[in-house]
């Protein structure tokens, strides 16, 4: 028996095995943020987005890249409990690694779990509290569970930071 209990130690993939930290992209994520209050055109604001996703999607080592990548394939074809499994890996191996959170939300709401999506949500929000895709996400997963007014504030606080998001068309009333 304590043989058996050595080998499934040994067999763990996180066995002897921390997840570094993720690269810090600070700086740059401050200048994206400044270009979307300075952009002229929604063009504009798409490629500072663009930028922002590349830095997000970057996983701290290569095998949690590999688990990012492919919970993310298996979610683009709708193996929507298969890529949480592999995010779940994702997330025990990085627990401080907020894309993981945030892609594992993305396959919870795609799958109308709007609860698991929101707790996902808010680990992400409390690692980066300026990641857009989880702040529009939590708007679009308030308003999923039918919380419109809580929904709408998230909404306001994203477009504090990106006036440029697609998710604009679902602010109510006229001001930010």
């Amino acid at each position: 028996m304590r043989i058996l209990s050595v080998l499934l130690c040994l067999s763990s993939p996180a066995f002897g095995e921390d997840c570094p930290a993720a690269a810090d992209h600070g700086a740059a994520q401050v200048a994206i943020y400044e270009g979307f209050l300075a952009a002229t055109t929604e063009a504009e604001a798409r490629a500072l987005s663009s930028q922002l996703w590349l830095m997000w999607l970057e996983a701290p080592d290569a095998r949690a890249q590999e688990m990012l990548d492919r919970g993310m394939q298996q979610r683009e074809g709708f193996d929507f409990a298969g890529s949480r499994r592999t995010l779940d890996g994702l997330v025990d191996y990085c627990p401080d690694y907020a894309e993981g959170y945030n892609q594992r939300a993305f396959a919870s709401f795609l799958s109308q779990d709007f609860q698991s999506a929101l707790l996902d949500l808010d680990v992400t929000l409390s690692i980066n509290p300026r990641h857009l895709g989880a702040l529009s996400g939590k708007a679009l997963t308030l308003m999923g569970l039918g919380r419109e007014e809580e929904a709408q504030t998230v909404l306001r606080e994203a477009l504090k930071l990106n006036p440029w998001l697609s998710e604009r068309s679902l602010l109510s009333g006229t001001d930010i």
